[in-house]
């Protein structure tokens, strides 16, 4: 079986047994320890073949652990277009990748948010820190409608930060005071 044919087969078993996704809401991490500046950020391409940015790009030192950004099914780990790259199925049929990554994980092993799933490798195109790690996310095509499938910016799968809001008083104005009339 070819390596190609077993990622697929990973794939379609993945969909076949993966659970419903949960009432709760999915949690997602960053993938990086901090800091994790963005270098680079989405820029969604017009048309699914045009030019753009399919992901962001954090900058990190060479070596540095990549974490997989929540509970998912490795589906790729392994060298793609002369890139190593690690691809992990979600819930729901999200998949986020990591390049460029020497994989510490291996196909259809189940990883937790957070879990490392490989180094951060030099050499990524365009970065203009020592490494970069791209983070991109899409949404799968199986099981999926037409307006849900595509490019996903990464950084909004990020949980929220908690917002606390303190309570509002009333400003109180004081009258008008009344013009003189001339």
């Amino acid at each position: 079986m070819t390596p190609t044919m077993r990622t697929l087969l990973v794939m379609a078993l993945t969909l076949l047994v993966a659970p419903p996704a949960a009432a709760a809401p999915v949690r997602f991490g960053w993938p990086l320890a901090p800091p994790h500046p963005v270098v680079r950020p989405f820029q969604p391409p017009a048309t699914p073949y045009g030019p753009g940015h399919r992901g962001v790009d954090l900058g990190a030192p060479p070596g540095a652990q990549v974490l997989a950004a929540g509970d998912a099914v490795v589906v790729h780990a392994a060298v793609l277009a002369d890139r190593p790259l690690v691809s992990l199925l979600h819930a729901g049929g999200l998949r986020t990748t990591y390049e460029p990554v020497h994989p510490t994980v291996r196909p259809g092993q189940r990883v937790n948010r957070g879990t490392p799933i490989g180094t951060l490798r030099p050499g990524h195109q365009g970065c203009p820190t020592a490494a970069c790690l791209h983070w991109g996310a899409t949404r799968a095509a199986l099981g999926t409608t037409p307006r849900s499938r595509g490019y996903l910016n990464p950084l909004r799968l990020l949980t929220p930060p908690r917002v606390r809001l303190l309570p509002v008083t009333p400003i109180r104005q004081p009258p008008p005071e009344a013009t003189p009339t001339r």
